[in-house]
């Protein structure tokens, strides 16, 4: 799977809105790092770019699917 392998579906899963909504933040800004970085040639692994951009994806993907009902905020212990 590519990607980040805390950000699996499985460990999504377990996180609460706030805390998604602070990954997708972490991404966001992770991505804009990385164009940064490829634009001025100094970008080593390119495959990065494509594995926070899914991770991006899966992250706007849970939420969607909490706002639509389809998963469920895990509860507090």
């Amino acid at each position: 799977m590519i990607g980040t392998k805390e950000l699996a579906p499985a460990e999504l899963d377990k996180f609460d809105n706030e805390r998604l909504v602070s990954e997708l933040a972490k991404a966001k800004e992770e991505l804009f790092n990385l164009r940064f970085q490829s634009a001025t040639g100094q970008l080593e692994t390119h495959g990065r770019i494509k594995a926070v951009r899914r991770d991006i994806a899966r992250i706007k993907t849970f939420i969607r699917e909490r706002e639509l009902g389809m998963r469920t905020e895990p509860t507090a212990k």
